[in-house]
């Protein structure tokens, strides 16, 4: 990690702070929970609109069309024209969707 300070003191870094938001995504063919990390002060929706073509999503769980766990990890990476929906939740709403 490089720091950089300007001449009153400021400090730069290469680190980019993010917050993790609780989300759940539709895909063409899977249900997927876990946390997408956004830039401190965007949205779910600039994430999403960000030039890459891949999505981080940490704390993965996949559910299939039944809603029978596929896959757990720690890091997914969602390619983001299979995402046919995404919603944030907070810790009730998760009580509501495959869980």
């Amino acid at each position: 990690m490089s720091i950089e300070y300007d001449e009153k003191g400021k400090y730069y870094t290469n680190i980019v702070p993010k917050v993790a938001v609780p989300t759940v995504i539709q895909t063409t063919t899977h249900l997927i929970r876990g946390l997408v990390h956004v830039r401190q002060g965007d949205r779910l929706k600039d994430e999403l609109e960000s030039g890459d073509d891949y999505t981080a999503v940490t704390n993965a769980t996949v559910f299939d069309g039944e809603g029978k766990v596929t896959f757990r990890g720690s890091f997914l990476a969602v390619q983001k024209r299979q995402i046919v929906w995404i919603m944030p939740v907070d810790e009730e709403g998760k009580k509501d969707v495959g869980a």
